[in-house]
């Protein structure tokens, strides 16, 4: 894949729709270490803050898409006048992303943004709490290079509300969830994404539970419970498929 899309020793582009500064911080800070690249290897753009602009896929190694608090299958009439406008922009980048087969990872949103993009059936049938929670890697996980040799079933942290209750024919589930019948799938051979986090270790999910304690996913005082019980995860392996989609289009 090296050279293939990119310039030589392009950066990768994190996009945030994290409005909250302590989460947005904190997120980018956890990308570039799991990625193992710094604000020149890695630059970000905070769309809840500015437009994504032009964007010449040439000048990327590859384009990763944090999660938030928006959700695709909210009613238009409830999304905010810059969730609008970051889908619409999103929306399009991504046609352009699928269209080319370009290194792509979304994580959590980019399951609904994508899954959107590519005609999934995208809505709330599925929904986990925040927390840990256990994948299952599928058969065809096995034989993709991002999860290949990640154990059959391993911990990771999410939290979602939205979630793909059914895929094109197109589209290859790559992990699953008992809560959650699509954990990650792939399009093309380089258009991936999670529903878990990759990013998230316990000190990275203790910060959203509090950043996001007022945003209806889980009633605000349980929040310290549930830092409580994101301790009892054993969360090691959802940042390798990260690192692994770093490394193979850098």
């Amino acid at each position: 894949m090296l050279g293939k899309f990119s310039t030589v020793n392009a950066p990768f582009l994190l996009l945030s729709i994290r409005g909250e500064d302590e989460a947005a911080a904190d997120e980018y800070r956890a990308f570039m270490r799991f990625a193992d690249r710094d604000e020149t290897g890695m630059h970000r753009i905070s769309l809840t803050h500015e437009p994504l602009g032009l964007i010449d896929l040439a000048d990327w190694s590859g384009i990763i898409l944090g999660g938030g608090p928006y959700n695709v299958s909210d009613p238009q009439d409830s999304k905010t006048t810059t969730q609008r406008r970051v889908e619409s922009e999103l929306s399009a980048l991504l046609g352009r992303i699928v269209d080319e087969d370009f290194p792509f990872l979304g994580c959590c949103y980019g399951v609904g943004t994508l899954g959107a993009v590519i005609g999934a059936g995208i809505d709330r049938t599925y929904p986990e709490p925040v927390g840990g929670m256990s994948i299952t890697v599928t058969d065809a996980g096995r034989a993709d290079p991002l999860f290949a040799e990640l154990p059959d079933e391993f911990d990771a942290y999410g939290g979602h509300k939205e979630a793909a209750a059914t895929l094109p024919d197109d589209a290859v589930r790559l992990a699953t969830s008992p809560q959650c019948p699509v954990q990650a799938f792939r399009v093309g051979e380089n258009v991936y994404a999670t529903q878990f986090h990759p990013e998230l270790d316990l000190a990275g999910i203790e910060t959203r539970v509090e950043a996001y304690k007022n945003h209806g996913y889980f009633a605000p005082e349980s929040a310290e419970q549930l830092k409580t019980e994101a301790r009892q995860w054993n969360v090691r392996y959802p940042h390798t498929i990260l690192r692994r989609f770093v490394e193979r289009y850098a």
